[in-house]
């Protein structure tokens, strides 16, 4: 019988999208086949410090999405540069653990934006999802559209900010996206700091509500239409899942919608659009990915026109794995289960390891 690779799920993180990585991590755990994989969960808690976590209690208030959080009663431990995958143990000396591959279930900054990616390549591990490359830019919205502007993907008007510069008068910015429009943090994800625009007094609040959580932000034209959104796995040859509609209850699709209210909106799978519109939905999907130097999995959403016009929003490089999740849920419903995409995802991240282990790394 062959060996169990051994999985780290690195999952939390010093981000607003915390406790999103801690259900989408508890699923993760729950379908990974044990036939063929041995899980090790190593927990970041919201001061950065790792913690390797004991299966039968790493999560308190694990069914309740507001209260769930990591049990902190764990050994501190350290993923050091060409280890190799070995984990050191900073409480326990003597006690290191040594995984085969990562899978990052990091959501938002310092884990989904190239930071993590960076750490568990010069450690010399493989890992799930995106590189550092993909994970930047498909986190930064600002550089991430105008990439794929230049790359002929259609996308919405568009406006980014940094916290030095003056905002646009309120007449400015509307002659130019219109109302209503939405302000967004520029690194954040699961809709945290979002607001949608109506009128000059919820201008001001909003803008300062999204630097609360970056230094960078962008406003954005409402584009009214049907939400839509499509999984894409693979690397040199990404293949697209069926697209699926979000129809949110909420006036948008915002993190309680996504997360919180298991009735903030209903998820038709597949979408009921046009053989047309689909494949251009995952054309669309496909290209976006490769525009973007992504890897491994993502997930891009879209809003679709009433004059059936289709426009890329975003995509997201590490989506979210919990249990009303669309990427999982999208893959199952093309015919692929959770058990089976997490077996690919890991499959995916050893090819290409092996792929660069191969490279030269000297000139002589």
């Amino acid at each position: 019988m062959a060996r169990k690779l051994k999985v780290g799920i690195l999952f939390g993180g010093k981000s607003a999208e915390h406790e999103v990585s801690l259900q989408s991590a508890r699923n993760v755990f729950d379908a990974m086949d044990r036939e063929k994989y041995e899980p090790v969960l190593i927990g970041i808690d919201k001061q950065g410090r790792w913690l390797l976590n004991d299966e039968s209690r790493f999560l308190l208030d694990a069914d309740d999405p507001r209260r769930i959080r990591l049990n902190p009663a764990s050994d501190s431990v350290a993923l050091a540069p060409e280890s190799r995958g070995k984990i050191s143990n900073l409480t326990a000396f003597g006690q290191d653990r040594a995984i085969d591959v990562v899978f990052p279930i990091l959501h938002g900054p310092f884990g989904e934006d190239g930071t993590a990616q960076g750490l568990l390549k010069l450690a010399g591990v493989p890992f799930v999802g995106a590189g550092v490359l993909g994970s930047a830019v498909g986190m930064d919205k600002d550089v991430m559209k105008r990439l794929l502007r230049d790359g002929g993907v259609p996308i919405g008007k568009f406006r980014a900010l940094k916290s030095h510069e003056a905002a646009p008068a309120f007449e400015d910015i509307t002659a130019e996206l219109g109302l209503p429009l939405f302000i967004k943090p520029a690194n954040m994800g699961s809709s945290v700091g979002v607001n949608k625009i109506h009128n000059r007094e919820e201008y001001a609040a909003a803008l300062s509500e999204a630097f609360r959580f970056d230094t960078k932000i962008v406003l954005e034209e409402y584009i009214p239409g049907r939400e839509l959104e499509c999984s894409v796995l693979g690397s040199e040859e990404p293949r697209a899942s069926v697209p699926g509609e979000v129809k949110s209850t909420h006036e948008f699709y915002s993190y309680d919608a996504k997360y919180i209210d298991e009735t903030g909106a209903v998820l038709e799978i597949p979408a009921k659009v046009s053989e047309d519109t689909a494949l251009r939905i995952q054309e669309l999907a496909v290209k976006t990915f490769k525009t973007l130097e992504c890897e491994g999995l993502g997930r891009v959403d879209f809003f679709l026109k009433d004059n059936g016009e289709v426009i890329v929003n975003e995509i997201n490089t590490m989506p979210g794995f919990t249990r009303i999740s669309m990427y999982p849920k999208l893959w199952e419903a093309s015919g692929l289960s959770y058990t089976k995409l997490i077996d690919e995802l890991i499959t995916l991240a050893v090819k290409r390891f092996e792929k660069e282990k191969s490279l030269k790394t000297s000139a002589f």
